[in-house]
């Protein structure tokens, strides 16, 4: 599933999209079934048709890595060459990611969802996001004061 998105990178108008085969386990997950491999492939042809369906995007989002590395790695390349003007991200459950990571997205956002910590708009969240190996995490703060603890 794609959606455009306002709140998951600051100052992004943000296409986002679903990755299968999560290898998390966040207790309260709210997209269980991505722990399943459903949907179709994300190939270079597929992004492209995404893109040209979403004028004024200015982010690409993965949500979730998936199992297949290569492929990842593969699609960020494509953006960053054929689109060098849209920044990409992708959201990672695990508490540290390996540098190619870092070194193929923008924006990389790392850490599982544990409810009693909160998600990313409450200060006491235990994931963060980077850009360009920054941690901009505070960024969010001010969106959950109605919601902290």
């Amino acid at each position: 599933m794609t959606n455009v998105v306002l709140e998951e990178i600051p100052g992004k108008v943000t296409l986002a999209v679903e990755i299968s085969n999560c290898r998390g386990s966040c207790v309260g997950c709210h997209s269980p079934w991505l722990k399943t491999d459903v949907g179709e492939p994300l190939t270079e042809e597929v992004v492209d048709a995404l893109m040209a369906d979403n004028f004024g995007v200015n982010c690409f989002l993965l949500l979730g890595e998936g199992r297949d590395r290569e492929a990842v790695l593969r699609i960020a390349a494509h953006l960053r060459r054929k689109y060098p003007s849209i920044e990409t991200a992708i959201y990672s459950g695990r508490e540290e990611v390996e540098d190619e990571l870092f070194d193929a997205f923008d924006y990389v956002k790392v850490g599982p969802y544990i409810a009693e910590f909160g998600p990313l708009n409450i200060e006491t969240t235990n994931q963060r996001l980077f850009h360009h190996r920054e941690d901009i995490t505070s960024r969010f703060w001010h969106r959950g004061l109605e919601n902290k603890k």
